[in-house]
């Protein structure tokens, strides 16, 4: 049976994007043809708005983006605010307190925008374990001298913290750590991350909003990713598509599992199942 689909939400890293961080010509085209179809396409991702790629910050006919597991919801047109669910800065201290007991990288989005320590940026290959992503951490983030004294500085709410880490016994800590701490919501796009939002927030529920804003129904919806931070939108969108590189708690929460990123999953289940003319399911 086809599915009526009227919006699209695509996470980035190990989904729409191969493993070289780029879009293919086949799946532009795919999101292409969507969005002449009338769909709502847009990105779903953990990263701030000024780390998603340009291509896709001025893909024509992209209207909306959900940023840093939906924290902020940006009108591409004019980088609006659709809606936003920030971290108050005192759980976000919180949580970097807990994280600096260990050996990470640390992250702060403010405004769509990120700021890690200008130090610990100089050793990313240490942290991040994909050095695809080393020059775009060096691209993207401002470095500062000390994030706690920023947000001080700052005092007010912000998107997400990120913590990376060296070491994944002491992830393990620190997760359980910060689940004791309580009113955080924790997330795991990467083996070696932790993500940390406000309490209630993920892509999930971003996209059933933004959804309801539109007009268009949970039903409606259909979702694509790899990661222990999409299985909340997986879960909650009307046909949620697991990639087949994902991780086994994405799998278990999608209703379909397709190719992987480098075969070009996003765009095959478009082509078969979405766009008209496509092989019902």
């Amino acid at each position: 049976m086809r599915h009526r689909i009227r919006m699209i939400g695509l996470d980035l890293d190990g989904t729409l994007l191969n493993d070289k961080k780029e879009l293919t010509p086949r799946t532009k085209r795919a999101l292409e043809l969507a969005i002449s179809e009338g769909i709502t396409v847009l990105v779903a991702t953990g990263r701030p708005w000024k780390g998603v790629p340009e291509e896709l910050r001025n893909f024509p006919g992209m209207r909306y983006a959900l940023t840093s597991n939906g924290a902020r919801i940006i009108d591409t047109s004019d980088e609006s605010l659709v809606e936003e669910h920030l971290l108050p800065p005192e759980d976000a201290k919180k949580a970097l307190e807990i994280c600096r007991k260990y050996d990470t990288l640390q992250e702060i989005y403010f405004d769509g925008q990120g700021y890690a320590p200008a130090d610990k940026m100089q050793q990313v290959q240490k942290y991040h374990k994909n050095p695809n992503m080393w020059e775009y951490m060096r691209k993207t983030r401002i470095p500062v001298d000390d994030i706690f004294a920023l947000l001080d500085q700052e005092n007010r709410g912000l998107d997400k913290v990120q913590a990376l880490f060296a070491d994944m016994e002491e992830r393990k800590k620190a997760w359980k750590d910060l689940e004791v701490a309580g009113g955080l919501e924790l997330a795991g796009s990467l083996s070696y991350n932790i993500e940390i939002n406000a309490a209630g927030v993920n892509k999930g529920t971003g996209l059933v909003r933004l959804g309801k804003r539109l007009g268009i129904t949970r039903e409606e919806i259909m979702a694509f990713g790899d990661g222990d931070n999409d299985t909340a939108m997986l879960r909650k969108v009307g046909v949620g598509i697991a990639m087949g590189n994902s991780e086994e708690q994405a799998k278990a929460a999608a209703d379909y599992i397709t190719l992987t990123n480098e075969e070009e999953g996003v765009a095959h289940v478009i082509e078969k199942l979405v766009l008209r003319g496509g092989r019902a399911c």
